[in-house]
């Protein structure tokens, strides 16, 4: 019959696409340490890293990430109900994109950047009372 529809043709939808659930990684790549699609997990901890090595956290979820020593800097990127408590950070702490995250800094920070995120906590002590905060 030709009056039927071909079953082939895909049907357009539009929307947001799926996020597929990537395997969690923590991994060090050069000077970068990864920390990726992790779910629920509060035992995250990264204990050898100097002072020119960067962090950065992506698509993390309900969980708690901590950063032991100094590093250069930290970025957090599209986490939800994330923390990360750390030592010293050189230059900066990054929130983007983010959901009800926090952070606690044991040590110094100079500059804490929010940029796109819902619902951030700073938990500073009192070497690091003076950071400087910028918001977009």
């Amino acid at each position: 019959k030709a009056s039927e529809k071909s079953q082939d043709t895909p049907t357009k939808s539009y929307g947001k696409p799926v996020a597929a659930n990537k395997p969690p990684r923590l991994e060090q790549d050069g000077k970068k340490w990864n920390v990726e699609y992790f779910k629920n997990r509060q035992d995250l901890e990264i204990n050898e890293i100097e002072v020119n090595q960067s962090v950065y956290v992506y698509k993390c979820e309900g969980s708690t990430i901590k950063v032991n020593g100094k590093c250069n800097n930290i970025i957090i990127d599209g986490c939800k109900k994330t923390a990360v408590v750390f030592g010293s950070v050189v230059s900066s702490v990054e929130f983007i994109n983010c959901q009800s995250v926090q952070m606690q800094v044991l040590g110094k920070v100079p500059t804490i950047s929010v940029d796109k995120t819902d619902g951030c906590q700073m938990f500073l002590n009192q070497e690091s009372v003076g950071a400087e905060i910028v918001t977009a």
